[in-house]
């Protein structure tokens, strides 16, 4: 491994240790685990699926708009890689998305339709208790390297503590009602996306950018800019223009 290799993956597990602290917001949190997961393994893109307290999957992150909405057909057919991982408690690897519409006559083209060639799901797993996976998109077929496909099990095995701890924390109330409110986020950042879009012109994932890029330089949490946009007029002029970097607390973000 490369010092520089070796540094980002230092700083990669620094920035995730680091966002979970009291008040951390889960949606920043995960969807800083996709950027991570796409940039150290090499893959093309990366989605996060999690499990409320009765066990029904949600689509809680995305690297791009484009696998978000793969992630949600997913689930709304009820087939799908990131599925079979959560419901076994096993990593899924599919090497080749041409062979595997016996698999999943649905899932499988829609996936090759979005220009993805393989696929692997790492389960979001502590001991007996799994509470979502982690979805590893690449644009061509072939196997991973499987100190890679280590890594990133190790990278969501982090996510999944930090999730948990942050649940054991929570009195028994608010446990049940942790993903709706990351849900409700979530709804909040998609509409705040739509309107930086229309605003500026821009992709949607590239109004994500902004709208991250704007949060992490004025110490401000994600959902709350979000709202922000949507609810009180805030209006961000500077387009994003490349990687979101850290600036100040990253537990704020």
């Amino acid at each position: 491994m490369s010092a520089a290799v070796d540094r980002r993956l230092r700083d990669t597990f620094v920035e995730l240790a680091d966002t979970l602290v009291a008040d951390y917001d889960v949606i920043e949190f995960l969807n800083s685990l996709t950027q991570r997961v796409v940039e150290l393994l090499g893959v093309t893109a990366s989605g996060v699926l999690l499990a409320d307290h009765l066990g029904t999957l949600s689509v809680l992150a995305a690297s791009t708009e484009q696998t978000r909405l793969l992630e949600l057909f997913q689930l709304q057919n009820a087939q799908g890689p990131c599925l079979d991982a959560y419901l076994t408690g096993q990593s899924v690897t599919c090497v080749d998305l041409a062979s595997a519409d016996d698999r999943w006559p649905l899932f499988a083209p829609a996936a090759r339709s979005a220009g993805f060639g393989a696929v692997y799901a790492l389960p979001m797993r502590l001991r007996e208790q799994v509470i979502g996976a982690v979805n590893l998109f690449s644009a061509t077929a072939g196997s991973m390297d499987s100190d890679d496909i280590e890594l990133g099990q190790s990278l969501a095995d982090v996510a999944t503590i930090g999730i948990l701890h942050e649940r054991v924390v929570r009195r028994h109330d608010e446990v049940a009602g942790q993903l709706q409110t990351a849900l409700n986020s979530r709804v909040l950042i998609e509409q705040a996306k739509g309107v930086i879009a229309e605003r500026l012109t821009v992709s949607v994932d590239d109004a994500f950018g902004t709208l991250r890029q704007y949060a992490r330089n004025n110490n401000a949490k994600l959902t709350d800019v979000a709202t922000a946009v949507v609810n009180d007029g805030l209006r961000i002029a500077q387009p994003w223009s490349g990687p979101v970097t850290g600036a100040g607390n990253t537990s704020q973000q």
